[in-house]
């Protein structure tokens, strides 16, 4: 959903248009599920590949739930197309903020359970510790974000720099490592696991009742009750979902802190209702440059594990 956040914010941001406070909320809410869903996949096949099998079938157990609160408000288990330009698709079902509450309050234990099996894990730490070391003008030279950027000892996060939706109004902390190895990634990642269940816990506290979609039809699907009580209505929903909409002439770069790292849209639109170029900013690109420096000297068996520190996916390098 990350991804669909990023397009819907710079279309936002070419019109000019605040979305109501609750979308802001829900946004945020998926946004922080999405990290905790990408940091198990990445935390836990990274295991796998260093030979841990256990982490994994934890973890893809614990997906699951988190896959089943997506399907509840998408109908889609991953491909959810649920955050748009205006706020979000519709509201959240009854419910379903208890069951993510609950879920949260049992899943710090199962985080406590993995990081037994590896934290202290002797051969975890030998293969990881001053493995595949990463410094700061490297990292920065690189173009690194994210992770890869905080786990060389750069304090960076575009959610506190450069603030969106309602993060300025929550509480959370940025983890920043050493020695910027492959330790380091690992241990930032699973706190950032920490800190997005206190993130989401602050929304289920925080957020308001009110309107969930943006109330201007030339940017949002009508209303369904009105469509099918007003020509009006019907005629703006057809327009809608066959032409899309018209954005002003303009020239925006928009970066969110998606969890692989920084993931950008550079959009130029020209007035019509197809943008003149859309190009996407994906963090694995820039990452994967830096393996090269990170296996110098290593043996081939710590090219496996550089690689599954970086948390890339290889569709977004090659595409």
């Amino acid at each position: 959903m990350t991804q669909e956040h990023a397009y819907s914010l710079i279309i936002e941001k070419i019109i000019e248009c605040e979305i109501p406070n609750r979308a802001q909320y829900i946004r945020v809410i998926f946004c922080e599920i999405t990290r905790i869903l990408n940091h198990l996949m990445s935390i836990t096949t990274h295991a796998l590949d260093v030979g841990a099998l256990t982490p994994f079938l934890w973890a893809f157990e614990e997906r699951e739930k988190l896959m089943e609160f997506y399907e509840r408000v998408s109908g889609a288990r991953m491909h959810a197309t649920y955050i748009r330009p205006g706020g979000v698709h519709q509201d959240l079902p009854l419910g379903l903020l208890n069951d993510i509450y609950f879920f949260l309050k049992q899943f710090s234990s199962r985080i406590d359970e993995i990081e037994e099996l590896l934290t202290n894990n002797r051969i975890w730490k030998q293969r990881l510790i001053n493995i595949g070391i990463i410094t700061k003008d490297e990292a920065f030279n690189l173009g690194f974000s994210g992770v890869m950027l905080r786990a060389s000892g750069i304090n960076w996060d575009i959610r506190k720099i450069y603030s969106y939706e309602i993060y300025d109004n929550l509480n959370f902390k940025i983890p920043i490592g050493v020695n910027g190895d492959c330790f380091d990634r690992y241990l930032i990642r699973i706190e950032e696991i920490r800190q997005s269940i206190s993130i989401i816990n602050q929304c289920l506290n925080l957020i308001p009742i009110g309107e969930f979609l943006l109330n201007n039809n030339k940017i949002s699907p009508s209303n369904r009750f009105l469509m099918k009580q007003s020509m009006e209505n019907i005629i703006d929903h057809f327009k809608y979902y066959c032409e899309g909409f018209t954005l002003p002439s303009n020239e925006i770069y928009i970066g969110i802190e998606a969890p692989k790292g920084e993931f950008g849209i550079f959009l130029i639109s020209n007035n019509t209702n197809k943008s003149y170029r859309c190009k996407i900013r994906s963090p694995g690109f820039n990452h994967l440059q830096g393996l090269n420096l990170m296996v110098e000297n290593a043996f081939i068996a710590d090219v496996v594990t550089c690689i599954g520190s970086i948390d890339i996916v290889f569709g977004e390098i090659d595409r």
